[in-house]
């Protein structure tokens, strides 16, 4: 699984201390094993993320 974030600040978080501080509220298996920072997310007209998109990059 992998996690694309748009963080709010600028910046950045540390991707093993993200990880960590998911995989105690979820399941282990159920985190991400890695983590993509970006500055935006692709959007339709609608404005709904292209999931496609992002999934070709990745």
């Amino acid at each position: 699984m992998h996690a694309v974030i748009v963080p709010s600040g600028e910046d950045l978080p540390d991707a093993v201390e993200l990880r960590e501080y998911v995989k105690q509220s979820i399941a282990g298996y159920k985190a991400p094993r890695s983590i993509a920072f970006v500055s935006s997310l692709p959007l339709s007209g609608a404005g709904k993320v292209l999931k496609n998109e992002l999934r070709s990059r990745w």
